[in-house]
């Protein structure tokens, strides 16, 4: 049976809707989210709006949203919420996923047949030498910079500890800080071979280098439903699973069962995440992709610097209680 028709006629009962900002500040911006709270007989469910535009998230108030209370189903309540902008629908649908679950009684690891197991996750950080005096056991999910020599390279391939380099191809902006180039992909494949290579943006000069090396490219940024899969120059053998990105409930559902059926290996992906965002994105590698390099580290990582005391690899399975936290 798909994933999505265990959950579509879930009943939802909403009374009424609660929106709580979050904001860190940071050296350069303030990351700004805003956790939903859906009430209804007796539960409360939750999510997390993680768009990063700071608009949106101080235009999301009760007045941007049409109105919720009432009964649905988890299919019905879909709709109402998908021309939401940015990354919100998700924010929704998870909170009315939680919620769902929690009003029937049920986990999502019994819905979806799935067992919980212990979640690795490599972490999204500079500062290597300094991680690793901390914690010689943690693996590394690394992105790409042009300041990254030879002399660079050798040192965190010695490492042995980077299970995935984020080439950034796909963005753009002042803040990225590697050129799509031959130069760089080639250097970056050659130093790292058991590495996945993620969003390499492929063109008439890059693809001869990374084409020997295509079946270690990984997709993130362009991958919101099984269409993207569907559209990539060469058949993936692992992708990164942005929920968030997904925005609905179904076509992340749907994208578990491509996967599946097709042989594609997940690993998960944050959006920095500052509230129960986290939790529920670990929650889905527990049960979909728990033995690979996840990019779900605890949110401590993202409070500061290298220092003892933080939660390690793997992180606990996820709850067997009712909802999806």
């Amino acid at each position: 049976m798909p994933l999505f028709d265990r959950v579509r006629e879930l009943p939802l009962v909403i009374d009424r809707v609660e929106l709580e900002p979050h904001a860190l500040s940071l050296k350069h911006m303030t990351r700004r989210t805003t956790v939903v709270h859906l009430h209804g007989d007796g539960h409360e469910g939750v999510g997390e709006d993680v768009s990063y535009e700071e608009d949106l998230q101080l235009a999301f108030t009760d007045a941007a949203l049409p109105s919720l209370a009432g009964t649905h189903t988890l299919e019905a309540f879909s709709g109402l919420v998908a021309d939401q902008p940015g990354y919100r629908p998700w924010g929704l649908e998870s909170a009315a996923l939680d919620l769902a679950l929690r009003q029937a009684g049920l986990s999502l690891a019994e819905v979806v047949g799935r067992e919980p197991k212990p979640v690795r996750f490599a972490v999204s950080q500079s500062a290597v030498r300094e991680w690793r005096e901390l914690y010689p056991d943690i693996r590394f999910k690394l992105d790409a910079s042009d300041k990254w020599t030879d002399e660079v390279v050798a040192e965190l391939a010695a490492t042995g500890a980077v299970d995935v380099v984020d080439l950034k191809g796909l963005y753009e902006g002042e803040w990225v800080d590697a050129t799509p180039s031959a130069e760089l992909y080639g250097r970056v494949a050659k130093a790292f071979p058991d590495a996945w290579l993620e969003d390499a943006r492929i063109t008439d000069e890059t693809r001869p280098v990374l084409e020997p090396h295509h079946d270690r490219l990984t997709w993130d940024f362009p991958i919101h439903s099984v269409a993207d899969v569907d559209a990539l120059e060469w058949e993936p053998r692992c992708l990164n699973s942005k929920p968030s990105r997904f925005g609905s409930v179904q076509r992340l559902f749907d994208f578990y069962d491509a996967c599946e059926e097709r042989g594609i290996a997940l690993y998960g992906g944050g959006q920095f995440e500052l509230g129960p965002g986290r939790g529920q994105i670990q929650h889905l590698a527990s049960l979909f992709h728990p033995d690979v390099p996840n990019d779900v580290a605890p949110k401590e990582y993202n409070d500061g610097g290298p220092r003892p005391g933080l939660p390690q690899s793997p992180l606990p399975p996820a709850s067997s209680e009712p909802g999806f936290r």
